[in-house]
């Protein structure tokens, strides 16, 4: 009789799971209207050629010029999700009903599960709260203090490679001393904490795992959407355990990169008490001299009570994610740069030109930041490549409730018929379309995938002024926008322009003669040599600037 209960439950079941999927089939839905391409699969939609596949860069631009700003694409048995690069409809998103489109939970439990508790896994008024904590350490005049220990640390990179190059022009893995950079950046002016001596070219192992993040777990995208479930079941102990049974290379190194940024961030801000608890005199004796970003924050916490104290496990994650964003995407970006400018040599040489007649107004010593973060080429040669290559392509969210998307202009229905405004039914997931926005022909004109810095030294188009991009930075969609803005692109950005004026004065950047660069689409993307490798790296000849 048990037996037959069971059976009978899960016969149950599985006609339930099966009705509810057929109804996705079977009902109509206010987006079944909208443009977009054919589901690929009956099971997983468009899936697999939007994530998780790093040559998706030709069905991305196959959504934007072919089917538009407001696109529909198939998801899991028969779900639907939106391709979102419409300006209205982003303003909507991010900025007027940015509480209505939420992180997915995919997203947030990923990073809690990863990074733990910070402000990539946390919503609502926890949110807000923990950024009204996190703002005064990211603002401008705390940049001020950054500046010496960013070019301080710049420089021991660039004595190392000038002693690489020293006997003439040698093929340098330049991402990998960007990598480094980036992290001794980070832990320096981030953490108060030297990660890498930078004498030497060697690999960083520490670098290493936070490199290795990205092109590990891309490929596993499709089983994170599991995670949601698989957090309710057992205990934390319970389900590392059944973990690490799992016999996948992929999983055990992302357990093993997850486990190294917890520790590692345990370490920092261990000591990081005892040098408080000790007093100022040895506040001051460590990297960062005390002006580090968790220097601040503990010291602030240290004084708050009640709901404004942050916990422990908080902190960690703060730490753990900014680790992570602060290094991965920088280190990224600053690649793409030294790439471009070794294919096109005549901004290159631009750009030295104007580091050099800066430098010669101060005695050829580092460039004050007034005079550094108004560089007007140097300026338009980072939003250029921030624009065409925006590290981070795509963000998701999720409607938590039904909610009227309004749009700019009109688009056409598969039915022919002209829509002015979508009804998002709730539980929808919206992919916003970073890199299409920043590419977007409308708005950028027909030359918007070629890069060009000049367009950034003459008063832009009215295409793009009169758009009303809702992005924080220059027009752009790239450190996103409204609540959930990136908290420290300033920091990034005062990072890139600081090693870009060390390294294009002191050195000459060529193409490899035999090595193809391929850039990879994934949450960040990232270069590899060839198609065929997996192997994060970006070979360039380098040699001592004339």
């Amino acid at each position: 009789m048990a037996l037959i209960s069971v059976w009978h439950v899960t016969l149950a079941t599985i006609a339930f799971f099966a009705l509810r999927i057929l109804r996705r089939f079977l009902t109509r839905s206010s987006l079944d209207n909208l443009p977009g391409p054919p589901r690929k699969s009956l099971l997983f939609g468009n899936l697999a050629q939007i994530f998780g596949n790093r040559f998706a860069w030709d069905f991305h631009r196959e959504i934007i010029y072919k089917y538009g700003p407001v696109a529909k694409i198939h998801a899991l048995l028969g779900s639907k999700m939106l391709y979102v690069y419409d300006p209205k409809a982003l303003h909507s998103i991010i900025v007027k009903d940015q509480y209505v489109y939420e992180e997915t939970t995919l997203f947030l439990n990923f990073n809690r599960v990863f990074f733990g508790p910070g402000l990539l896994s946390s919503l609502g008024e926890q949110h807000r709260h923990q950024r009204k904590i996190l703002n005064p350490v990211f603002n401008i005049n705390h940049m001020r203090y950054m500046l010496p220990i960013f070019y301080r640390v710049t420089h021991k990179m660039r004595e190392a490679v000038v002693r690489e190059v020293s006997d003439g022009t040698k093929e340098i893995d330049m991402l990998n001393w960007m990598t480094r950079v980036a992290l001794e950046l980070v832990g320096q002016g981030g953490l108060g904490h030297s990660f890498d001596p930078l004498d030497k070219d060697e690999v960083n192992p520490f670098a290493e795992y936070i490199k290795d993040l990205v092109p590990t777990v891309a490929p596993l995208f499709f089983f994170f959407r599991f995670l949601p479930f698989l957090t309710k079941i057992g205990s934390p102990s319970f389900r590392r355990r059944i973990l690490e049974l799992i016999p996948s290379q992929r999983l055990q190194r992302t357990k093993e990169i997850s486990d190294a940024l917890d520790k590692t961030s345990r370490m920092i801000l261990q000591q990081k008490k005892q040098a408080l608890a000790q007093g100022d005199e040895a506040v001051s004796r460590q990297v960062g001299e005390g002006k580090d970003i968790i220097s601040v924050l503990l010291r602030a916490n240290m004084a708050a009570s009640g709901e404004d104290k942050m916990p422990e496990e908080e902190l960690l994650g703060h730490m753990s994610q900014l680790i992570f964003a602060a290094m991965e995407t920088t280190s990224g970006a600053l690649a793409r740069i030294l790439h471009l400018l070794a294919q096109h040599q005549d901004i290159q040489q631009r750009l030295r030109q104007e580091i050099r007649a800066a430098k010669q107004e101060f005695n050829n010593e580092d460039i004050p930041y007034d005079t550094l973060v108004s560089l007007p080429y140097m300026e338009a040669v980072c939003r250029e490549a921030l624009r065409l290559y925006s590290p981070v392509t795509t963000m998701n969210r999720q409607a938590r409730a039904d909610i009227m998307m309004p749009l700019s202009t009109p688009i056409r229905g598969e039915d022919g018929s002209l829509i002015n405004e979508v009804l998002i039914p709730k539980n929808t997931p919206v992919i916003i379309g970073v890199w299409a926005s920043n590419i977007n022909p409308a708005i950028w004109g027909d030359d918007a995938e070629v890069y060009k810095p000049e367009r950034w030294l003459q008063p832009l188009p009215e295409t793009v002024t009169e758009a009303r991009i809702p992005g924080v930075y220059s027009n752009l969609m790239t450190f996103l926008g409204g609540g959930r803005a990136c908290i420290g692109f300033k920091f990034s950005q005062l990072e890139m322009k600081v090693v870009l004026s060390v390294l294009v004065d002191t050195f000459q950047f060529d193409l490899s003669k035999d090595k193809e660069i391929y850039w990879n689409h994934a949450g960040v993307q990232y270069p590899s040599v060839g198609k065929d490798s997996y192997k994060s790296e970006l070979p360039l000849r380098v040699s001592l600037a004339k």
